[in-house]
């Protein structure tokens, strides 16, 4: 990585090297994509800000190589007990299902996992940090956007294909696309304090749900303890930056307020909102810039990832000339309802915890306490189902007609272990690759797909997987070379299609199902989902044809 020339080319700008830009940096960069990002920070943020990662944001780590360098960051399997106030508990969400691969609940620790995600770019000779650098305009010139950055070494201009904005809830990006901000900020103040050497060092969160002042105390990797309190309106954000007034607060919680080793300490309030658009021409929005949630469900972070996976391989596509510039507006149609989604979920979780009324606090610890005693809503509760999981009806998916009762399209695939001729115990996105992956169950992905089909899969660099029960794992009676050949290790994958009544899926690159079928309607749903996403090869000009590839057209819903 080093400083940009003072004229450069690249296909892509991410403006912001957080989490989300550099993550999506990572996944542009293992598709050979020319990536430049820029900060008007001088490094990354030394401090924790997100706490906590979920078995989808792992997953992504997972695609783009660095899983392994995040994991001594996280604390997994993490506990969260909502308590009243006298610290009794009132539920518990304690998920133990790793069908993505990975546990549901991890704390982390932010800057380590963000430094991991900036060595990741090291890999990569097409993709260039520059700090210091603030993007002070960008403006379409029709087949790129021109953006001029300031920075020590004075102005200078790049020109790229697109821009993505990952620049923080006070996004540039956002105020130069003149797209609106909709939605709500609490005027309920939160003073955040992170603490090394934890002073209590027992794992998990507690979410107390106090009238007098609600509180959360939360176990980070690596001995560092968050606690966070409600500021009352009579308190100033001065007399909560005092040492007293944190020792005071601290009081109730710890053996000695008065002893701690603070790394930082800020006021802040919640803000639940959404761009009034994730694209505009050639200009695109992601993570906080796009959105923005209260803290409840910790999944800031976790749907700034969400939007890295699902923007990162159809800019890919487009740049690199197997997808046309249409493909990008389903960015907006897929990640929208469900970024809406997890806001209210948020928001809605903050206002059962903050009622600052003893009357109405009490109403409440009494109903869910009477929740819990019901088996399958504590149940419900306890394993997180309550979470919105993506779910596209329309984007860059083909639904069937007539769809299925139990149609898994537009949803994300399990990752189970399985076993292949070569390796054993093995996760199965590491199997499928990072582009587009057929996968059969008890058949072979050439006869149900046909030549034609096939060819097209295998022109686009699709992966082809067929999935037996292990025992058959040895069988060649059906070998291709074209053709991965997976054993169903622990049953999961069969029991997955136990459920469904489809037997053949064409899976995207970020794991969501785009179509599936029966095997004899793989040639016709291959061709829809073809057609859908188009045929042939389009150049940077548009106008050439190239057999060693083919362009997704995708077609768009109506208005």
């Amino acid at each position: 990585m080093g400083h940009a020339s003072q004229t450069q080319h690249v296909d892509v700008v991410i403006v912001g090297a957080g989490p989300v830009g550099l993550t999506l940096a990572n996944i542009l960069g293992l598709q050979n994509v020319r990536t430049l990002v820029v900060d008007e920070r001088e490094a990354l943020i030394d401090y924790p800000r997100g706490v906590g990662l979920d078995d989808e944001s792992l997953r992504t780590f997972q695609a783009i190589g660095l899983v392994q360098q995040v994991l001594p960051h996280t604390s997994p399997n993490q506990i969260l007990r909502f308590v009243d106030a006298k610290r009794r508990l009132l539920a518990e969400i304690a998920p133990t299902d790793t069908s993505f691969g990975w546990p549901k609940r991890n704390a982390f620790v932010q800057p380590l996992v963000d430094a991991e995600l900036l060595r990741g770019l090291d890999r990569f000779d097409h993709v260039q940090v520059v700090w210091n650098s603030p993007m002070v305009n960008a403006h379409d010139i029709g087949d790129d956007v021109a953006v001029e950055l300031s920075g020590a070494e004075g102005p200078r201009s790049v020109t790229a294909r697109y821009v993505v904005g990952c620049d923080g809830g006070r996004s540039a990006t956002r105020h130069l696309m003149g797209v609106s901000f909709e939605g709500t900020t609490s005027p309920t103040r939160w003073l955040v304090v992170d603490l090394a050497t934890d002073p209590l060092g027992h794992p998990n969160i507690e979410v107390a749900a106090d009238p007098a002042r609600p509180n959360v105390s939360v176990s980070i990797a690596h001995g560092i303890r968050r606690f966070e309190f409600m500021i009352h309106a009579d308190e100033s954000d001065e007399d909560a930056q005092r040492p007293e007034f944190l020792a005071k607060l601290l009081a109730p919680l710890v053996p000695y307020p008065d002893q701690l080793d603070v790394i930082r300490r800020r006021v802040y309030t919640h803000h639940s909102r959404i761009a009034g658009a994730f694209r505009k021409g050639r200009i695109l929005l992601a993570g906080d810039a796009a959105h923005l949630m209260p803290v409840w469900q910790g999944q800031g972070y976790n749907s700034g990832i969400r939007d890295a996976a699902n923007l990162g391989w159809k800019l890919a596509a487009v740049v690199t000339g197997r997808a046309g510039d249409a493909l990008l507006d389903t960015y907006d149609t897929e990640r929208r309802s469900h970024a809406r989604a997890m806001i209210d979920l948020s928001t809605m979780v903050g206002r059962v915890i903050s009622p600052t009324n003893r009357r109405v606090a009490a109403a409440r610890d009494l109903l869910i306490r009477g929740a819990s005693v019901l088996p399958a809503l504590k149940n419900y509760v306890l394993t997180m189902r309550f979470k919105p999981m993506p779910r596209y009806d329309r984007g860059a998916v083909v639904h069937a007609d007539p769809r299925p009762p139990r149609s898994a399209v537009g949803t994300l695939f399990i990752q189970p272990r399985i076993d292949t001729r070569d390796q054993r115990d093995v996760l199965l996105d590491d199997v499928l690759g990072n582009w587009f992956s057929v996968l059969c169950w008890n058949n072979h992905p050439r006869t149900v797909l046909g030549d034609e089909q096939f060819a097209s899969w295998k022109a686009q660099g699709a992966t082809f997987i067929t999935a037996r029960p292990t025992c058959q794992l040895e069988w060649t009676g059906h070998d291709d070379p074209d053709v991965i050949v997976i054993g169903d290790t622990g049953g999961q994958v069969k029991r997955w299609f136990d459920a469904q009544t489809d037997s053949v899926l064409f899976l995207r690159p970020d794991r969501c199902i785009a179509a599936a079928c029966v095997a004899q309607r793989a040639p016709e749903i291959s061709a829809a989902l073809m057609d859908v996403l188009g045929s042939g090869h389009e150049g940077r000009e548009g106008g050439d044809t190239d057999a060693a590839g083919s362009l997704l057209r995708v077609a768009q819903p109506p208005a």
